[in-house]
């Protein structure tokens, strides 16, 4: 059948084949058997029998994701120390204390359920923020080009492939201009790999295709054209993941929350050691003191911290996706609030990126025509009935323009023969173009990189560039030769040019960026500049934006630098011009070992080294597929604005954690205290171990609404990390004071309402429970509660209402099941006395604790292996282009 017979019966829903088509098979088989195997043609698919093919052989994914609920409800209650009471629990039942044991499971299982709920919550939440992500490619169906997300390719699909391109599916190449691919995600290469669409011979090794594309690496010059055989799984990336999992290292703050972990774990082992030993000396009931001492260990650890953080996140995520800014993973969140130092590039960012052709000029700056025409001629762009498609900014906006109307049909009289695409170490584009029987090669790119391959240069350029870099322009320099050979293009013709003028474009300074700046600035935020353009022209936008002066280096400046003099000068420059990928990565490593967190904002293929390199990565949705890839976050919008949202929900959010940690740490280790010394003079429990977890259970409940609470400026306006020191002092300095409380609450029940077990049970509970939700409104801020510092209206309502639930919990049909019996009138005033002399002297020794506000810590020098690593992790994974609407978590 030829190919009218094998498009006819693609169009009729029926091909002969649609299996993925091995790689290594297809490589070995001529470009014409690769489509009659995937029964398509040079026209690809049917939109009708795509669909027909996706449903069959499903999306183009390794693996997807969605929240569900059963591994969420696995982390729950996976705790060694939740298992071991529940385990109790259950041997209690059958030893008869039924009722306690059932109290105990029921009291567990909420709280367990309240933590799945939450965390499942978040995990829709991230899934949600997933699905406003894409990666699309250019697909040829029905005959027409178009764009398609990646995971809707099935085989047959004829793709294009373009510079800076994560490459979908496996592809047998059927055309290559230049093409070369990164593969060392898959063969461990770090030299790209030449591209060539003839056949390999069989058996060869992956790293031996030469004409195929495989999923997962990246365009890293050239472009291309081939049919798909093979996505998904199917893949040779595919079957290399699914073999070897993935598992993600732990960002900066889930480290910190481990280690947070850690130091409650080995306190609530040592204490619950010690109350188990004291109870057995004083001959209580074996399983009561153990059921006792496993409730205490669980109420020092604050069960619902993970929800506490989960919904934190969830809901910062959500108003981040609000203001443009989505989160890969919602731990990343935390990561933008410990920004110290931002690298951004400057077109779209820190101007409008709008970019407007003003003038043509000669060698001697001279208005001059030919410049104009023959930058016309040398475009990658596809050009359609005068019209400009697929190009670069600066090629859409020639075209364009006025001035290239009158010689649009002059440049149409070229016939294109060949082109050398741009690529970021040549910074220049050339194509051999046809006129009238002479053939020309025309090159166009950086000033400096034309003027290095210039035969000779024209005394007028110098200053004609200096002029117009001062002046804040983008200079294109054009130059031509004649083709020496008329039938080949390669680097090597690119020399021995003759200078035929300048193209000069203007991109004006963002009317926001200067605001945007002041808030970074504000944050504490030093903001850098790294571009490939002229180091003038960067430096006058800053100028003009009010961006603090500094030095400018160039790409020439840091190759003559060793890293201890690239770190010295790192501190006074702001801008960083004419710099390669390597140099952008190199320099935002050296920034890094100064001990500060560094973030990199960048869209194109040339910032992905960079991207991994920084320790919170951002790119924007119009960014080239490997960039965001690379990215922690992805902008909806390129604004600096928005990121300024994102640092400071990031430092919102930490804030409000930290209020959780240090209130539950100090308040559950004064009553473990507590426990300790009743145990030792007590002729019963002090509270049963239902009882403890029901407190326990209230207590956490109602600090679920911290995430929603306000957070003073102050605590804003600079980075906050993980310091278990200060934690530690928190918990054993407050946590004592907790317990005068207690102990004087024990001794009113005994002294002045000569309570028995159950009553004093009662009134420890209630008091307990009052003072320890109450003291979130001293904690939560450093200035005077109430007055200089609101809390938000559902935390105050959230935690009344849980100290209203406690005490009237005696006076309920519920009380005698629980071991409690209604309290005496007086107690209540007693209790108010205790609460008001409680919270007074808790803000009394705040102010003392922070009369010196400690420093912030600084990123610790290990933190550069551990977040390269993960970049690594990620670079190597890549399921979030592989699956971009429901990738593996991270």
């Amino acid at each position: 059948m030829g190919r009218a017979g094998t498009q006819a019966s693609v169009r009729e829903g029926t091909p002969r084949v649609t299996e993925p088509l091995a790689v290594t098979d297809a490589s070995a088989m001529p470009a014409a058997r690769v489509l009659s195997r995937t029964g398509t043609s040079d026209d690809g698919l049917s939109a009708r029998e795509a669909e027909r093919r996706l449903a069959r052989l499903g999306p183009n994914a390794v693996r997807t994701h969605r929240a569900r609920l059963g591994p969420v409800l696995w982390r729950q209650v996976r705790s060694p120390l939740l298992a071991l009471l529940a385990v109790t629990a259950a041997a209690s039942f059958f030893l008869g204390e039924r009722t306690d044991a059932l109290i105990i499971g029921v009291i567990l299982a909420v709280s367990v359920g309240l933590s799945t709920v939450n965390e499942y919550r978040a995990e829709r939440a991230v899934q949600a923020l997933h699905e406003q992500l894409r990666h699309r490619v250019v697909v040829v169906r029905d005959g027409r080009p178009g764009p398609v997300d990646v995971v809707d390719l099935v085989p047959g699909d004829i793709v294009e492939l373009r510079l800076g391109q994560v490459v979908p599916a496996d592809v047998r190449l059927l055309s290559a201009t230049a093409l070369e691919c990164d593969e060392s995600v898959l063969t461990g290469e770090p030299v790209p790999s030449p591209k060539t669409p003839g056949p390999v011979p069989p058996g060869a090794a992956l790293a031996e295709l030469a004409d195929c594309a495989l999923m997962g690496t990246v365009v890293r010059a050239g472009a291309g054209r081939g049919v798909v055989v093979a996505t998904g799984a199917h893949t040779e990336f595919g079957k290399i993941a699914l073999g070897l999992g993935e598992r993600v290292p732990e960002t900066e703050f889930q480290v910190g929350l481990r280690r947070f972990s850690m130091l409650l774990v080995r306190v609530a082992a040592a204490l619950t050691a010690m109350i188990f030993v004291v109870n057995v000396a004083l001959h209580k009931p074996m399983l009561d003191a153990l059921l006792f001492s496993l409730a205490i260990a669980v109420g020092i650890s604050p069960q619902l911290l993970p929800a506490v953080v989960s919904t934190s996140l969830a809901a910062g995520s959500r108003r981040l996706a609000h203001r443009k800014v989505l989160v890969k993973r919602l731990v990343c969140i935390e990561d933008l609030g410990d920004m110290e130092v931002l690298f951004t590039d400057k077109t779209g960012t820190l101007t409008e990126g709008r970019i407007t052709f003003t003038g043509s000029l000669g060698p001697e700056g001279g208005a001059s025509g030919d410049p104009l025409l023959l930058g016309l001629v040398c475009t990658e762009a596809t050009v359609e009935g005068g019209h400009v498609a697929g190009g670069n900014p600066l090629d859409t906006a020639l075209w364009t323009s006025p001035a290239s109307a009158g010689r649009r049909e002059e440049a149409g009289r070229y016939r294109r023969l060949a082109t050398l695409p741009f690529d970021h170490e040549r910074r220049l584009v050339s194509v051999l173009a046809e006129q009238a029987g002479d053939r020309l090669i025309i090159t166009k790119g950086a000033p400096e990189a034309v003027l290095a391959r210039c035969a000779r240069t024209p005394p007028g350029a110098g200053p004609v560039l200096d002029k117009e870099f001062a002046a804040g322009h983008r200079v294109i320099a054009v130059a031509t030769r004649p083709a020496p050979d008329p039938d080949r293009l390669d680097a090597a013709d690119e020399r021995d040019l003759d200078l035929r003028g300048f193209l000069i474009f203007l991109d004006p300074p963002k009317d926001t960026a200067r605001d945007a700046l002041r808030r970074l600035a504000g944050l504490g935020v030093t903001v850098k500049v790294i571009t490939g353009d002229n180091p003038a022209v960067a430096a006058r936008v800053c100028a003009e934006l009010g961006l603090p002066p500094g030095d400018a280096l160039t790409g020439a400046d840091l190759d003559g630098m060793d890293d201890e003099r690239l770190a010295e000068a790192i501190e006074t420059a702001t801008v960083f011009a004419r710099v390669t990928p390597e140099q952008k990565a190199r320099v935002v490593r050296a920034q890094r070992r100064s001990g500060v967190d560094v973030a990199f904002l960048g869209d194109g293929v040339n910032d992905a080294l960079a991207l991994h390199a920084a320790d919170v990565g951002v790119s924007v949705d119009s960014g080239t597929d490997v960039a965001k890839d690379a990215a922690d976050v992805v902008l909806l919008e390129k604004d600096l604005r928005v990121l300024a949202d994102g640092v400071t929900e990031g430092r919102r959010i930490f804030a409000n954690t930290m209020k959780y940690v240090l209130m539950g740490t100090s308040s559950n280790f004064g009553n473990m205290f507590s426990a300790a010394g009743a145990s030792a003079f007590l002729a019963f429990l002090p509270m049963l171990p239902s009882q403890i977890l029901l407190n326990n259970l209230l207590y956490d409940s109602s600090q679920l609404a911290i995430p929603t609470d306000t957070v003073d400026e102050e605590r804003l306006a600079r980075p906050s990390r993980w310091d278990l020191g200060l934690i530690r002092r928190f918990m054993l300095f407050f946590g004592p004071i907790s317990s005068i409380f207690d102990f004087a609450t024990f001794g009113v029940m005994l002294a002045v309402f000569h309570a028995g077990p159950t009553l004093f049970h009662t009134g420890w509970f209630v008091e307990s429970l009052a003072t320890q939700t109450l003291v979130i409104f001293v904690i939560r801020t450093r200035r005077v509660p109430f007055t200089r510092s609101r809390p938000s209206g559902p935390l105050l309502a959230a935690a009344l209402g849980a100290v209203a639930a406690g005490a009237v919990l005696p006076f309920t049909p519920l009380a005698r099941l629980l071991g409690f019996q209604p309290l005496p009138a007086d107690f209540f005033l007693v209790l108010a006395g205790l609460v008001i002399a409680y919270i007074a002297l808790i803000e009394t020794g705040k102010r003392w604790f922070f009369r010196h506000v400690p420093e912030v810590p600084r990123a610790r020098q290990r933190r550069t292996g551990h977040r390269v690593h993960r970049r690594a992790a990620r670079f190597s994974a890549r399921s979030k282009v592989l699956h971009p609407r429901h990738p593996t978590p991270r």
